[in-house]
């Protein structure tokens, strides 16, 4: 029997899960690492924790197993979009990482666009270009920091940051290189108009693969860091939502997966490049060679969840301990005392910003429709409600393209909520189909590398023969049309209190001058 493995550089730990050929879940195993947050909307992790805590979940997977690591025959690496990792000639970290929710880049978005033109960003990339995005932290850097820009030989990604670290090589795909802004999605490879433009040397950007090509082995020095074995291939992978995209087996025309991660997102495939006119969709290439997907992405989806247990749930938190409980179990159970709707109160879920629909960096989260009648129950339901509204938003979008959605996959942390799929399914009222395998990006990576290394002949036929439907959710008659009206005002809110929210950033930055 052969094996596979996939590593998932994610927000919060490095995910190594081991399949066998047939895609079953042999092991998996995490390590964590922190975020720092130095200054509002600022975001940063060190390079250098996401080694060791990809040293320490390969070793983990590895000795729970009896295997032969020889029989690994391939390794696919996914994670974080976004990021900015800078190395010196040397390959040492120059700064820690801005990561993809970081949103200090404003003006260097705005002077990007300036340069380059919207019309033309969307042409070449298929995105405006946001303050997440890599190319405008690279502005920023040279602006604020000219000391590290100036020793810059390398640039690459949190995943392929790991992948020089494993193999000494530099690469990146096609997938996670569509975030940059810098990669002509249509031709697959960097943009010389836009590096030319923003006088970023093309020498510091790593060779553009598709996801199921070899990049490189496994040095000797990686191999006894991490216990893997000497050669083993380890192919392109691809960022997390194209991994998560094959590993939800939305690789064709018509399926639709719905993320609930940290970040939520709305992923369909598409043959073609598909471009939404005024940006508010991602078109990014595909995990699957010579295709596409379009994307809306809620930047706090299960992290609103995550942000509410953290600021109010001390009483869960204490409980779970106590009684070796899940603390999101406690807190679900008291949301399902509460009717759809949550008597009227409505959360936007734009904690660090939006991305889709609204690309604004102001936005603000907030509760809107307290009254002496909301409990605390209420307030964890409206989480809940709240960002399937943000979601529905992105669906929608993705139908206004014409895309035909005939079936709706569900992955992520938070879909493991049987009261979040309902939620979900009914505001959007379509059915929600779980799979199987719920391991999303780090399966998809491990499906691609048995691609790469020739135990599949494609993606296709991988997701075909690997991933399976487990159950679905069907839609609450009764509830439909309640949250049809509550998403109403829900999309109201946004535009009214845009301008509050400018000025309440502006209001803070002064603080922190």
């Amino acid at each position: 029997m052969n094996y596979y493995l996939g590593l998932d550089i994610g927000t919060t730990g490095a995910k190594a899960i081991l399949i066998n050929s047939r895609g079953e879940v042999i092991e998996s195993a995490t390590s964590e690492y922190p975020m720092f947050n130095p200054r509002p909307l600022w975001s940063e992790q060190n390079p250098e924790d996401w080694w060791k805590a990809a040293q320490e979940s390969f070793n983990k997977v590895l000795k729970e197993n009896k295997i032969n690591k020889s029989d690994v025959k391939g390794i696919g690496l996914t994670g974080q979009m976004h990021g900015l990792v800078l190395l010196d000639k040397d390959g040492k970290v120059l700064r820690p990482c801005i990561m993809w929710n970081d949103q200090r880049t404003i003006k260097e978005c705005e002077e990007i666009s300036s340069l380059i033109g919207f019309d033309n960003l969307l042409r070449i990339t298929g995105n405006p270009v946001l303050p997440g995005f890599t190319a405008p932290k690279i502005l920023w850097v040279k602006k604020n920091e000219p000391h590290v820009y100036e020793k810059i030989e390398h640039i690459l990604l949190p995943k392929d940051y790991i992948r020089f670290c494993l193999t000494g090589e530099f690469a990146t795909d096609v997938s996670d290189a569509s975030g940059t802004s810098l990669l002509n999605v249509s031709k697959r490879n960097w943009s010389d108009e836009i590096l030319s433009t923003l006088d970023i040397p093309k020498t510091w950007m790593p060779e553009v693969y598709e996801s199921v090509e070899a990049t490189g082995k496994v040095t000797e020095s990686a191999a006894e860091k991490t216990g893997l074995n000497y050669g083993t291939p380890i192919v392109a992978g691809g960022g997390d939502q194209a991994a998560g995209g094959v590993g939800t087996g939305t690789v064709k025309e018509g399926i639709t997966s719905v993320v609930l991660g940290t970040s939520g997102v709305v992923f369909s495939h598409t043959d073609n490049l598909t471009i939404e006119p005024e940006g508010k969709l991602h078109a990014f290439c595909h995990s699957v060679p010579g295709a596409w997907h379009v994307m809306g992405v809620t930047l706090s989806a299960a992290g609103s969840f995550k942000w509410y247990k953290e600021t109010f749930g001390e009483t869960e938190k204490q409980i779970a301990a106590e009684k070796n409980k899940n603390v999101y179990d406690l807190l679900i159970k008291q949301a399902e005392e509460i009717p759809a709707g949550s008597e009227g109160l409505i959360f936007l879920p734009y904690l660090t910003g939006e991305r889709t629909p609204y690309p604004d960096p102001d936005a603000k989260g907030t509760f809107t429709g307290i009254t002496i009648r909301h409990s605390k129950k209420h307030f964890i339901r409206s989480v809940l409600e709240g960002v399937a509204y943000s979601l529905k938003d992105c669906l929608e979008l993705s139908r206004g393209l014409g895309l035909e959605i005939t079936e709706v996959r569900i992955s992520g942390g938070g879909a493991r909520s049987k009261l979040w799929r309902q939620i979900l399914a009914d505001v959007f009222n379509t059915e929600m189909v779980t799979l199987t395998t719920t391991e999303g990006a780090p399966y998809g990576a491990a499906l691609l590398s048995a691609v790469g290394t020739g135990e599949y002949s494609s993606v296709e036929e991988v997701c075909e023969k690997t991933i399976k439907i487990s159950e679905s959710t069907k839609p609450a008659a009764d509830s439909i049309r309640l949250y049809e009206e509550y998403y109403q005002i829900y999309k109201s809110l946004y535009p009214s209190l845009k301008e509050s929210f400018k000025k309440i950033s502006s209001v803070v930055k002064k603080q922190f001058r």
